[in-house]
């Protein structure tokens, strides 16, 4: 019996269907023309539903994140580089160096072929940049409505070098803590879109993969003792959450925070404070006092730390409050956001 040959996609005008999930003809061909076209690569390529992969020594570094963001696409990036740039960078943020990703897709019925190309893309773009490799992954379409579009689950893999210890509740009286550029761009850009909102320049979202600017930085300074990425709830959020783990205080100063005009002025008309705005391609990190300004050097020679400054330090105190020295000399509390400042930001 002769086997009838599946129609190639559409990626003009098609959409997803019910039959892309159903595991027939119609979900083979859209995980081989779609995903592993794009991904590609020897692990992936074998198209086993476990990926085997070799690790370098060191102490393994694992980390998922969901990404549900709305809208998908945004000015600087959609959801698919965003998973990629965001799982990449939190194992990133332990020290590590990211060798393998994988990526699960949630998508409505009636998602565009179009726009799904575009997506995965941009996802296999922002992997090769990164140095990651997509190794395996997994396809559902859930029934018109019930989706929203497009989920992206994605999990990282990397390791860490023995002798690198970082982590939040490591900070210590006297460290100063820097951050590698400027604060805000990723929620602004995001709320800009989501609610058709025009400004004489445009705000881009910062989204980028951060593993080869942290090498850099662990390599000159392996002292560094905290690294994050200030994602949901901003700088202010996480130096929060710092001062928490860590047992300390936390002091900054208005006059060095690193923010666009156009940020600051996009977040005084939606009433938003760009200290609780998220980012997407910024890391905090905290470091010895005399490791600052090497650290700092090394952060401003690499194109994704060319704006890094040194926003404040920590200091003693079992309350551990997160202060801020302001432009009038005077201290106001940066404190834990209370409900929600931006929803579905990544």
């Amino acid at each position: 019996m002769t086997k009838t040959a599946a129609r190639p996609l559409d990626l003009k005008n098609g959409r997803v269907d019910m039959s892309h999930g159903a595991g027939g003809r119609a979900m083979a061909q859209l995980i081989s023309d779609m995903f592993v076209n794009n991904f590609s690569n020897d692990v992936l390529n074998r198209e086993h539903d476990a990926a085997m992969v070799e690790l370098p020594p060191g102490r393994v570094v694992m980390s998922t994140d969901s990404f549900v963001i709305s809208p998908l696409f945004f000015p600087g990036g959609n959801i698919g580089s965003l998973a990629v740039h965001g799982t990449v960078n939190d194992v990133s943020m332990a020290g590590a160096k990211p060798y393998y990703l994988t990526a699960g897709f949630i998508i409505e019925e009636g998602f565009p072929l179009a726009d799904l190309a575009e997506i995965v893309k941009s996802m296999a773009d922002a992997a090769k940049e990164a140095g990651v490799a997509i190794v395996t992954g997994d396809t559902k379409v859930v029934e018109r409505g019930k989706g929203d579009g497009i989920f992206i689950n994605t999990a990282g893999v990397g390791v860490v070098a023995d002798g690198i210890d970082v982590c939040g509740d490591q900070a210590k009286p006297g460290d100063k803590i820097l951050v590698n550029g400027t604060l805000g761009d990723h929620g602004v850009a995001v709320m800009s879109k989501r609610e058709n909102l025009n400004f004489s320049t445009e705000i881009l979202s910062d989204s980028q993969s951060l593993c080869d600017l942290v090498q850099e930085m662990m390599t000159a300074v392996p002292q560094i003792s905290v690294l994050r990425d200030p994602t949901r709830g901003g700088l202010a959020a996480t130096l929060n959450e710092i001062a928490q783990q860590s047992g300390v205080g936390i002091e900054l100063d208005e006059k060095d925070m690193p923010i666009r005009p156009e940020v600051k002025s996009a977040c005084e008309l939606l009433g938003l404070d760009p200290l609780y705005v998220a980012n997407e391609g910024k890391l905090i990190a905290i470091c010895p006092a005399d490791k600052a300004d090497e650290l700092l050097a090394t952060m401003k020679a690499h194109p994704k730390g060319k704006d890094a400054v040194i926003v404040g330090e920590v200091l003693e105190d079992r309350r551990c409050f997160v202060r801020m020295k302001t432009g009038l000399g005077g201290t106001r509390m940066v404190d834990w956001l209370a409900g929600e400042q931006l929803p579905r930001i990544c």
